[in-house]
């Protein structure tokens, strides 16, 4: 079973965008919460809310939830000098989602070493983040992963603040 899907971050990272598939049709939505602070809820197609993702208060480390506020998971910063590194730590298993130091394309793979999605950056440099995400699996949902995937990018902009001096 593999599923295929396309969403965006805004540029304020606050709204919703639309979840599409490949044919074009809308699957869900991302409601960014707001400007201030870098949650997220993915939303089917009725307007519930499925998955959630935040960074707890004084947390480094990206928080995935179903909406009854039961932790899924957390996505985490790896340590790599020519790789962008990341651990997706749930009480299933455990993924790491690893891309070349320049490259937008992201491989998760599971602890023995199968690819389990892919995910890659497909906008521009002056637009917000579009990004374009495979599901090769059925043992996590693809709407689990599109709040993995705000995470590392949730992530990825503290660190490019951070190194800019701005703050978080």
């Amino acid at each position: 079973m593999e599923a295929c899907v396309y969403f965006s971050d805004n540029f304020f990272s606050a709204g919703r965008t639309d979840i599409y598939n490949e044919e074009k049709e809308m699957v869900g939505s991302l409601n960014l919460k707001s400007a201030f602070s870098s949650s997220v809820d993915v939303e089917d197609t009725n307007g519930e809310i499925v998955v959630q993702g935040y960074f707890p208060i004084f947390s480094n480390k990206w928080s995935v939830q179903q909406t009854k506020g039961e932790e899924l998971g957390k996505v985490k910063t790896g340590f790599s000098f020519f790789k962008k590194r990341f651990r997706y730590e749930s009480k299933n298993q455990s993924l790491e989602i690893e891309s070349p130091a320049m490259s937008k394309e992201y491989t998760m793979t599971d602890k023995s070493g199968v690819e389990v999605a892919t995910f890659r950056k497909v906008s521009g440099v002056f637009q917000s983040a579009a990004f374009e995400l495979k599901n090769h699996t059925s043992s996590i949902s693809t709407e689990e992963l599109i709040s993995v995937v705000m995470g590392v990018n949730a992530i990825e902009k503290r660190r490019r603040s951070t190194a800019h001096g701005t703050p978080t």
